[in-house]
């Protein structure tokens, strides 16, 4: 039997809660395998701001390293929003990321049957469901480019002078774009063999870097149907015909924001898990796509489900422990089935509504009644 060593950041507002939610989900699983986990609880984001001065101190990433995964919760909070860029709580994900080598950020949206009626879109657009694994590039674009503000000695067409004036800089190689494509393309084979690339190839030059590498990278998936899509007519088509999507994979920041939309149309954001990963071998983070919510920290509101899904993402890629990952995600749908909700997915009057901990409860009770 193996110990796995796992690195725990809560971070801020509803991440402590829902990070102590999955922890609880493992332990059971520990007692159903015999292995064990060890949890090493470090700090980063305004937490970390708040006790050392630094949004990611630097034991906490060489505790990340040396981990066989990370579980994150949130980071973030009106408390930090006045903090330069670099000091704010979000500059440790980014740290994070760029310090674990964590490429590629898996994101997927699936709208469980029995949250069918909590998506916004009408019931013929849903069809048979949605199931779309959104890959989004981690580690380049403009969210690490060269950025400033300076001040401008220009003026606007009509004499008034510019002022100051910020830059971000997108930028791409065609290694980084080949390594997040190759991860698309295997999902891809795993899944429907259909993948759709979301650029902006017809204003970017980055975008148009993405397409020639694409068609040089499907030569070797010869039995995946690829389709190129601008990211406005993606934001689009996934009001119009998410049934039909697959795998997205995209950049940065049109990742950032297309897996948030998902988010809303599958019921509520609180139920989607990512995964961060890198190179084998190297620890993979795990974590919720919501926020730190920090309007409803300490209140029983928070959605642990989010968090407990990912999880079982963390089970499959990480820990090859794929059998209790299913488990996990058949509890959830379990509890789901049962009418149980938090008041985020609480879609009518009927839901029996719960607190964090009582629906933490409620999937390990499920989980413990799997064969």
């Amino acid at each position: 039997m193996a110990e796995y060593k796992i690195a725990v950041i809560p971070g801020d507002g509803i991440g402590a809660e829902v990070t102590k939610s999955a922890c609880a989900v493992l332990e059971e699983v520990a007692k159903r395998t015999g292995n064990s986990f060890a949890f090493t609880e470090v700090l980063a984001g305004g937490a970390a701001i708040d006790a050392t001065g630094d949004p990611l101190p630097e034991k906490t990433l060489q505790i990340a390293k040396e981990s066989d995964a990370v579980l994150l919760g949130a980071v973030g909070g009106p408390k930090w929003d006045a903090l330069p860029g670099k000091q704010r709580p979000e500059a440790a994900l980014l740290g994070l990321r760029k310090g674990l080598g964590l490429y590629a950020n898996l994101r997927l949206a699936i709208l469980f049957p029995q949250l069918r009626s909590a998506s916004p879109l009408k019931d013929e657009i849903i069809g048979n469901g949605i199931n779309i694994m959104i890959v989004r590039e981690l580690t380049g674009g403009i969210y690490f480019g060269k950025r400033g503000i300076e001040a401008s000695s220009e003026t606007l067409e009509d004499g008034s002078p510019k002022g100051m004036e910020a830059f971000d800089v997108e930028t791409y190689s065609e290694g980084e774009i080949r390594r997040i494509l190759k991860v698309g393309f295997v999902l891809a084979m795993q899944r429907k063999k259909k993948l759709i690339v979301v650029d902006k190839a017809n204003i970017l030059e980055t975008s148009r870097l993405w397409r020639k590498v694409t068609e040089e990278v499907r030569k070797d998936y010869p039995e995946v149907e690829v389709e190129f899509m601008y990211v406005d007519n993606a934001s689009m088509q996934l009001l119009r015909r998410p049934s039909s999507m697959d795998v997205i994979v995209t950049s940065n920041m049109f990742g950032d924001i297309l897996s948030d939309e998902a988010g809303m149309i599958t019921g509520s954001i609180g139920m989607l898990p990512s995964a961060s990963l890198g190179d084998p071998g190297k620890p993979g983070m795990y974590e919720p796509v919501h926020g730190s919510a920090p309007d409803i920290a300490g209140t029983g509101k928070a959605n642990p489900l989010a968090t407990i899904l990912s999880c079982a993402m963390m089970l499959r890629s990480s820990l090859d422990l794929a059998a209790e990952a299913d488990r996990i995600e058949q509890a959830v749908q379990d509890v789901l089935a049962q009418g149980y909700r938090t008041a985020d997915i609480a879609e009518d009057e009927k839901a029996q509504i719960l607190t964090t901990t009582q629906m933490t409860e409620k999937v390990i009770e499920a989980y413990r009644a799997l064969a």
